[in-house]
């Protein structure tokens, strides 16, 4: 007879004693069975004690969590959270230095869990933390020289106490004082600090612009971009995505007044971060980043990738202000570019203003403007009150004529001279690139939570996206004249460069030119034949006798992918744990049980790099206790998550587990691949329909090549009845090769 589901088998230790064996009633009162388990030690004062899981983490047992204590748990009896953070409160105030680093040290490791953190919060010891950060080290700093690495440990156990107790979200950012903010900044902007305090310090810094906008404009006045340089010079990788982060962090969180770009900055060493347009319009940043952080023998880590990704997105949204302001067609000096173009195209002599009849010159700056590829002839200005991209194409194209001028008076002499059917229209196209491409580098959008997409290319330049548009408008050109295209077929030929562009990129080149010599290789001739192949391979069958093969099919397809979606469950997959900090994640692995019958589950403290052993995982979630699988915002991680973290990358990535009445086991999945995985699984366990577009694509892909099989032609192919016969065994085997 199979033990009662509500009994739990463990065993319970205790400093000095012999761990004990014992069943847990889970119907019973929490207080009841710690009374009981005191009782058995012969200790008083149950009230003072408490459970603890006897692993790594050292979270407490509490009525909330109590049921995922499984069978075969090791827990320890211990002093309740309320003693524990009533003792280390008054120890880390000890007059004795080995005895308060002893006391931070244990509150550093006891912050992780929230119920202890509650209640330390409670006795106000955020508020003990600061102090000491703000004034209770300074005594100990004029002994600093003679005891450095005491103090440096002092500090980083406080900072790192401090973060994590913050990290539960439980105590606002918005309580804290300038002289606090002063000293967190101080230690980032001195030259020598200790690795774990800068860390510390540049987490605190980033949670606070990120968290809080009056914190925002106090850490922008305290940290310049002159301190944070020689952090991004160091090797240290992890220091080099802190200070990446923190710069992220305050552009992100800038007003939009200070989001402007100006090229006339002088100086930028002592320039506050509050001008971070300035700031990444600048070489020297740039140069930094490519040189130390993406050109170095290091591989880049995926938290340090995203980081970059955010850095290039905040970069081309600086555009985002002339991509949406429309042309002022009165407006003298924005018409004055427009001559310009004029100018350096025909190399047209300045007129007096009294030269020729009026009707003369329009005549003549229609003829011209026409043969730039204007839409309106008479007046081109108007080409550009279109916002999209407003008169950031107009900038593009500015730039392209003074910058690469014998490419801009080719492309336009070249068309100019062409038949009237088949010449390329450069203002038209460079209009319509330049909306392309923010389309495609997202212009205007916000970084997204989980993405590490950064192209090394776009670090190599001071004007990227001026550089990018460059060699982009010699591309359609040159499409253009392969196409033998003509002003029918701009769309058709947009379509295609769009291609070549996206195709380019997704190669992932390190620099500009590599860039553009990708796009040699992908001539409109390669893009017919990669056209062609991807038809070929995607081709369908609609006549009546074919839909019912594939109708007769399907049944057999969707049992294979149902078995992968099952299999990979078993293999399992790490997930993280999103929090306001978002480097220092921590990490957890799910994986079902070869039978399909449990779920086994349990906290990592790093990214494995294999398959994690179903006995390390302690948690058990037996498949008959799952009720529904909900995904997206309906999640209940996702109502309690903050504005912060509402974004629509993890609202995509975020599914839970509903088992019993109102418990859940809530997942962010690592990207859409997984999500699709999980999912699909999980409603295969519960005889749901899969309905995911990763089994939409794979039932797609499984049925063009098992149709393909069967409708293989066989004409003039004769089946024998009967099996061939089997050849006779050779005479010797003097042919086989023994490779040893």
């Amino acid at each position: 007879m199979p033990p009662p589901v509500d009994i739990v088998k463990v065993a319970i230790e205790w400093p000095g004693a012999f761990p004990k064996l014992m069943e847990i009633d889970q119907k019973k009162p929490l207080s009841a069975i710690i009374k009981e388990v005191c009782d058995g030690w012969s200790l008083g004062s149950n009230e003072n004690f408490a459970l603890q899981i006897a692993d790594s983490t050292n979270f407490y047992i509490t009525e909330k969590n109590r049921n995922n204590i499984k069978n075969g748990s090791i827990l320890r009896l211990t002093t309740s959270p309320y003693q524990t953070a009533l003792q280390l409160h008054e120890r880390i105030q000890s007059s004795s230095m080995d005895a308060k680093l002893e006391a931070l040290k244990d509150l550093a490791n006891a912050s992780r869990d929230i119920t202890f953190a509650q209640e330390f919060i409670n006795l106000d010891g955020i508020s003990l933390l600061t102090q000491m950060v703000e004034s209770g080290t300074e005594r100990y700093q004029k002994l600093q020289k003679i005891m450095k690495p005491c103090f440096g440990d002092l500090l980083s156990f406080t900072l790192t106490a401090f973060v994590e107790l913050m990290d539960h979200g439980i105590v606002s950012w918005d309580t804290f004082s300038v002289a606090f903010i002063k000293k967190i900044a101080s230690y980032v902007n001195k030259s020598a600090m200790d690795t774990a305090v800068l860390q510390r310090s540049l987490a605190i810094l980033e949670s606070m612009v990120l968290n809080s906008q009056d914190l925002y404009h106090k850490v922008a006045q305290e940290i310049t971009i002159g301190q944070l340089i020689p952090h991004l010079q160091g090797t240290d990788q992890d220091i080099q995505t802190y200070t990446v982060a923190v710069i992220n962090a305050l552009f992100l969180k800038a007003p939009e007044e200070k989001r402007q770009y100006d090229e006339h900055i002088v100086d930028i060493l002592d320039c506050p971060l509050t001008e971070m347009a300035h700031i990444l319009a600048q070489k020297q940043l740039r140069s930094i980043i490519l040189t130390n952080v993406i050109r170095n023998p290091t591989p880049i880590n995926d938290e340090m990738a995203h980081q970059l990704y955010v850095l290039q997105v905040l970069n081309f949204n600086l555009l985002e202000d002339r991509m949406m302001t429309k042309m002022d067609p009165q407006d003298q000096a924005q018409r004055d570019i427009i001559f310009e173009l004029r100018r350096i195209a025909f190399d047209v002599e300045c007129e007096p203003n009294n030269s020729g009849s009026i009707e003369k010159r329009k005549s003549m700056y229609t003829r011209d403007y026409k043969k730039l590829g204007f839409i309106n002839h008479v007046n081109p200005a108007v080409d550009f009150t279109q916002i999209p991209p407003g008169m950031l194409a107009l900038d593009n194209m500015l730039y392209f004529a003074r910058h690469h001028q014998d490419a801009y008076i080719r492309i336009v002499l070249e068309n100019s001279s062409r038949e009237d059917k088949h010449e390329c229209p450069f203002g038209r196209s460079s209009i319509e690139l330049t909306k392309m491409l923010c389309e495609i580098l997202k212009v205007g959008e916000l970084p997204s939570e989980n993405c590490h997409d950064f192209h090394p290319m776009f670090f190599t330049h001071d004007r990227s996206f001026e550089e990018f548009f460059c060699i982009c408008i010699q591309l359609l050109n040159k499409t253009w004249k392969e196409m033998r295209a003509t002003s029918e077929d701009f769309n058709k030929v947009m379509q295609v460069v769009r291609e070549q562009i996206m195709r380019a990129l997704s190669l992932k080149p390190n620099s500009l030119d590599q860039f553009k010599s990708r796009l040699q290789n992908l001539s409109y001739t390669e893009i017919l034949k990669i056209r062609q192949s991807e038809r070929m391979n995607q081709e369908d069958f609609q006549s009546r006798p074919i839909l019912e093969l594939r109708e007769k099919i399907q049944p057999e397809i969707m049992e294979l992918i149902k078995q992968q979606r099952l299999n990979r469950l078993c293999e399992g997959t790490c997930f993280r744990k999103i929090s306001s900090r978002r480097r220092q994640d921590k990490f957890w692995y799910c994986r079902l049980s070869p039978n399909h019958k449990v779920l086994h589950y349990g906290d990592l403290e790093e990214s494995p790099q294999g398959e994690v052993p179903h006995d390390s995982l302690q948690d058990k979630l037996p498949v008959a206790d799952i009720k529904a699988v909900i995904t997206g915002k309906d999640c209940p991680h996702m109502k309690e998550k903050g504005a912060l973290k509402q974004n629509k990358e993890v609202l995509e990535l975020a599914f839970s587990v509903l088992y019993e009445s109102d418990e859940y086991l809530n997942f962010i999945a690592p990207d859409k691949h997984e999500y699709c995985v999980w999912t699909d699984g999980l409603n295969a366990l519960l005889g749901k329909e899969m309905t995911s577009d990763y089994t939409k694509s794979d039932l797609d892909t499984l049925l063009s090549m098992e149709m393909k099989l069967r409708l293989l032609d066989l004409e003039n192919i004769q089946i024998p009845e009967a099996p061939t016969p089997i050849p006779k065994e050779p005479s010797n085997y003097d042919f086989v090769y023994d490779c040893n």
